[in-house]
This record gives C-alpha cells, structure tokens and sequence, in this order.
C-alpha cells in the first residue's frame, strides 16, 4: 500500500497557520508526536531537514556513523521502550543503506518511521545524482511508504506513518520528501489524528471465537502456550502472566517473545525451536492444544512445518489477520490485540472454571517435569583449553541481573544469550529474529541506552558482527553513551561453521576470520576499541571472567569492549536439523532422547 503526496488527505489545509518551510514542518510533527530523539546522517537531498533541526527544542539528533547503524539504533530504542523509533537518512545511498533495517524491522514487527531525503521532485525519473526510488525498493517491506513532493502536505505524511507505524501490526514505515517539498513553504496546522480511509485495525477479539477457545482450553489434556514476540510489542506480559496461572498449562516463550513470559516461573519450559529446550520442543510436539499468541509459526520454531505438533488443535490469536492459517490452519482463529484477547480469555475461562470440570493436566505435567530433570540445558568444558561462550555470557547474565537490556547480532552468541541469560520483564531482550541481520547488536544497544539511560545495556556481539557496525562505538563515545560490549571471540563466522562441521564435515569453507586465538588479530578488538575511546579489556581465562565483567558494570563514563577468546569448537545444543521433524532434536552431538513407546 504506496501513494504519492498528491493522493494524502488535508483536512487542516483551509485552516491558517504559523508559516514554515516544509523541512521545518518534519520538525514541528515529531515534537508534535513526542518523539524525543532520532538517529541520522545527512546528505545533500536531507539537508534542508538538518538546517531546521538546528532549532529544535525538543528533539535530540544523534549523528550515527554509517544509515544501517541508525535504523538498527532506532528499532532498539523502539523495542526497549515499547515506542515507534525514529532514522534519518539522504537519498540514494544514504536511503538503501537503511533498507536492512527497514527489513529487520518488518520482519519482527518493529514500529519504525524512517524519513528519507529525495531528490527535486522535477529531477525524479532522471537518473540525477544520489537518486533511488526508494519508495518502490521498500515496497515489500514497509507497512506503507509516502512519496511527499508538496510542502503543505508534511505533517500529515508524518502524522499518517507515526500512526501507521504504531497501531495494528506495529511495523516500519518510510516517509520520502523531496527536496523542494523540504524548501517549499506551508501554513502549519497539527491535526492530532491522520486521515486514513481503509485503515482500521482490528484490536477487539469477536466474543464467539473466544468463547469456542475457551471450550477448547477446558478440554485440553496437553495443552501449550506458544508465545511470540506479539505478546510484547502489544504490551500485554502481565495478562498472560494471569491468564497463564489461570490455566495452569505449560508456556514456552519465542526468540523475540523473550522476557514476554518470566524465565523463573516454574510454568515456563523456556524456548522452542530449532535451539530450544528439548522439554519446550517436545512439549509442543506431543500437545493437543497449541494456544498460539502473537506468534507466527515461523520454520526455526516448527521445523518441518507438516511434521509439527500432529495431534494439536490450534488457537491462534494474531492482531494479523494475514498470520493466521498462513503456515499452520487454526480450528479457532482470533484476529485482535493481545493484550485485549488475552483480557478477553481470561473472563471466559474464569466462567468457564465455575460453569464446568476442566480436563485434568497432571498427567502432561509429571510427563514435562521428567523431561526438565533428564534434559536440562548445560555445558561442558571446551576440549581445547579456551573459554566456554556459554560459561561467559551465563556470568554476564548473573551478574549484571534483569533489569538491564541484553542486546544480541546473529549466530550462535545470539542463541546462547537466548538460552542461558534469564529474561524476567519485556524489553530485556533485543535480537535480530526473522532477518536475522548481522550487525544489530551494536547499534541497537546504542539505540536502547538512549531510550533507557538509567538500565545497564549488554550488546553481545560475535566477532563476525561486530565487524559490521563496530563504528557505532564512535557515536557511543561523542554522545557519552556507554554501553557494554561483550565480544564473543571464536575467530570464525561460528554457525555457519557449526553447520558446517556438521553438514560439510568439517570442510570450513570461508568462516576463520583470524581475530582470535592464535591468529593474526586483525583487527586487535582491544587496539580498536582503545581507538574508539572505549575502556577495552582481554580475557582469556577463566578466572579474568567476573572481575572483567564487574569492571564493565563498574564504568559508566565510556563504553566498554570485552575480548573475550573462546573456544571455536563450542556448538549450540540442542538442535534440530533444518528440514526435520522437531521430534528428532539431538541435545548433543549425535545424541537424542529415547522417546518412550506409548
């Protein structure tokens, strides 16, 4: 859904306002929202813009050092705070550099407003200099994109994505004005609604659909909560929490639905999924009731999609209408937000509790508690004498506690960040889920201890990604903000190399990188971040771990880089084989449970 400036309705036009140029008006409408910071990088095209965020009051830019950094720091900054975050970038490179955060977002449904610069409108078409229709290259990956080429019609552009970006299915948005339409002219009048025929999210559940879950609920003999990351971005962790204990079933929490449901909670199995929990894996496989909550049956979760939970009748709650049946059909589909389905669930099943006998669970629950105490999740000592990645990001963990945000790139750090850190709130955790986009970590850190300065914020980085977006570190610096950089050294690109140890047979086709342990260093991660300003440490031994970590919570007035020099042998376990059944999970290599004979 795209439109040029020409289609966006005015309803404010007749009314007269302060006059301003256009540039000044994007200014004036995110004041206007309660935007507070935004990330960016000028260039010629967005120039305009710039001189007019001069005079900002209430509006902090912070200049990132490369477009991608910029919109993975306004996605952290979005999914810490529960906000729509706000990049900034120019026209033709400045604007594609931004497309892989776009994407990122769109994917794990991130509320983003990306404002880009565009050439004079009359020079479109042309082939000009820096042009790139960057309206049509995000079609696919946007919730909507506008074209703005007049200046009267900025603020209700902006207006129109803040709100797009926000509401239903939060997502990215792209509003691109062309330089003229920044230096034109306007009377300026906020109207505090957009106008937008044909947009109506769906939020309220339809009271039969949940009254029919219900009854499956009460029925269920093995049933499963299956959380995604809906649950958090529709702010509705403490519902579910209620609705859960209501239930009394067993809750096994997504990727990016992390610290949606608390890790502590002796009803939690922890994550599904090709790395999950083997008790949170099997549990979805054997159930018969799949209570699906703004997730999306995603391939990393089901594996072989026509294998998954074969005897499971599914209810599945999505505020997308789209999500639901797409992969996996539901017998009860629920179109609405999560917070109000699961307010909507939790009065039903209440009747429903008084009114009738509900199915007795115990027998699912000694049969998942047996499956806890055999298949706990662990690590063993490396066999080459380096550190255990696990050992050290399960320390980060413990000490720096849960109130802090955890920021993870791509591969195997990010899977053992998920499993070994405990998440006990929302917005704990900020990872790369659909995309899977190597170079998050960094700047979405940044990005999140600029929207929660008092938290403690982790990136927790591989070598492979942090030399994607490393230079974000000078940004961090300039504008005094210090986050903790955990890199997690194994000298090689590490799942693509456990892929290929375990696939390839050991033919390591392109993944040594030689930062680490007996390799050349290039670079030296404590001579770069020394560089950048960073206080940077080395560790090496396992004694050094704690006291490096505790220097780290300890320094405040700079950013911090740890070394860390694991061992490039160490695997993520469990696993199930992309393509198979989630039955044939292995929690070590060639090692999978012995499933009993029913």
């Amino acid at each position: 859904m795209n439109s040029e400036s020409s289609a966006l309705p005015s309803p404010h036009a007749a009314q007269r306002g302060e006059r301003m140029t256009g540039a000044q008006a994007v200014v004036r409408s995110l004041e206007a929202l309660g935007v507070s910071d935004v990330f960016g990088l000028p260039g010629g095209a967005v120039l305009p813009l710039y001189d007019a965020l001069m005079d900002a009051e209430k509006l902090r830019h912070i200049l990132v050092r490369h477009e991608q950094g910029g919109g993975h720091a306004a996605e952290g900054y979005a999914t810490a705070s529960n906000t729509v975050g706000v990049c900034i970038a120019t026209s033709g490179p400045g604007a594609t550099n931004l497309v892989t955060a776009i994407a990122d977002a769109y994917m794990d449904s991130v509320p983003l407003l990306a404002i880009t610069g565009q050439v004079y409108s009359h020079l479109m078409g042309t082939d000009a200099f820096q042009e790139a229709d960057i309206v049509g290259i995000t079609m696919p990956i946007t919730k909507h994109s506008f074209l703005v080429k007049r200046a009267e019609d900025v603020p209700e552009a902006i207006a129109a994505a803040y709100y797009l970006a926000s509401t239903g299915r939060p997502g990215p948005v792209l509003v691109d004005i062309t330089k003229d339409a920044q230096e034109g002219e306007l009377d300026f009048v906020w109207g505090e609604r957009a106008d937008l025929p044909g947009y109506r999210p769906i939020t309220k559940a339809n009271s039969k659909q949940i009254q029919a879950a219900a009854d499956l609920i009460a029925d269920a003999k093995r049933p499963v909560f299956y959380v995604g990351g809906g649950v958090v971005r529709a702010g509705a962790s403490e519902e579910l929490l209620q609705l859960v204990e209501l239930v009394g079933a067993p809750v096994v929490t997504t990727l990016t639905a992390r610290g949606a449901f608390p890790d502590s909670h002796t009803q939690h199995l922890g994550m599904p999924g090709m790395h999950g929990t083997v008790p949170a894996v099997l549990a979805l496989q054997e159930a018969d009731l799949l209570i699906t909550l703004g997730a999306r049956f995603d391939d990393r979760v089901t594996g072989k999609a026509a294998l998954f939970a074969p005897d499971a009748k599914v209810i599945h709650a999505d505020i997308d209408p789209a999500e639901i049946g797409k992969i996996r059909a539901a017998d009860v589909p629920i179109v609405g937000d999560a917070a109000d389905v699961i307010a909507d669930l939790i009065a039903a099943m209440s009747t429903a509790q008084v009114s009738r006998e509900c199915e007795n669970i115990s027998p699912w629950w000694e049969r998942l508690r047996g499956l806890q105490q055999k298949f706990p999740l662990g690590h063993h000592p490396t066999s080459d004498g380096l550190l255990s990645p696990q050992l050290v990001i399960e320390r980060i963990g413990e000490l720096t506690g849960p109130e802090a945000v955890y920021a993870a790139g791509v591969g195997q750090h990010q899977m053992w960040a998920a499993q070994f850190i405990k998440y006990e709130r929302p917005g704990a955790w900020l990872n790369s889920g659909g995309a899977g986009t190597m170079g998050y970590a960094v700047p979405a850190a940044m990005g999140a201890k600029v929207a929660e300065p008092d938290r403690i914020v982790w990136a927790i980085d591989g070598d492979g990604c942090f030399q994607m977006t490393n230079q974000e570190l000078a940004t961090c610096v300039v504008n005094n903000i210090p986050i903790k950089v955990a890199v997690i050294n194994n000298s090689s690109l590490g799942m693509v190399r456990q892929w290929q140890t375990l696939i390839y047979d050991g033919r390591y086709s392109n993944t040594e990188l030689n930062t680490g342990h007996g390799s050349q260093r290039v670079p030296d991660f404590v001579k770069l971040g020394e560089a950048y300003g960073c206080l940077a440490i080395r560790v090496e031994r396992e004694d050094q771990i704690d006291e490096a970590i505790q220097l780290a919570l300890a320094t405040n007035d700079r950013p911090v880089l740890i070394d860390f020099v694991v061992s490039a042998d160490a695997m993520v376990w469990p696993m199930v084989r992309q393509g198979t059944s989630n039955s044939d999970i292995q929690y070590a290599l060639e090692h999978s449970p012995e499933w009993e004979v029913e």
